[in-house]
């Protein structure tokens, strides 16, 4: 797999809170709690990721009663081995911030 350049801070999060335990499936809104996404970051990484293979979804097999079922998130092999290539590469750069200087 040939990525083009390196994956976003929050698509990191992401996947480094999946890769700690790769086997173990994950809820989308418990993940979100432990990285600190919204939704509306959380499930477009999510769904980009299960789209290119990282990563495999399903839905609960016993959902609570009165409760819609849920789907479940974790790292596929190929998700994993990505995961450790990712951690292994170079930092991502940081722009560097300079302070405005207000003319007096």
């Amino acid at each position: 797999m040939v990525r083009a350049r390196r994956p976003s801070a929050q698509t990191l999060l992401v996947v480094n809170a999946l890769a700690a335990e790769p086997g173990v499936w994950r809820y989308g809104y418990e993940l979100g709690q432990q990285v600190g996404l919204k939704a509306g970051s959380l499930y477009p990484i999510l769904i980009r990721l299960r789209d290119r293979g990282l990563l495999a979804a399903s839905w609960e097999d016993d959902p609570t009663p009165g409760r819609p079922p849920r789907h479940l998130y974790r790292l596929t092999e190929d998700g994993v081995r990505w995961a450790a290539e990712v951690a292994a590469g170079p930092a991502p750069a940081r722009a560097a911030v300079r302070p405005r200087l207000r003319e007096v």
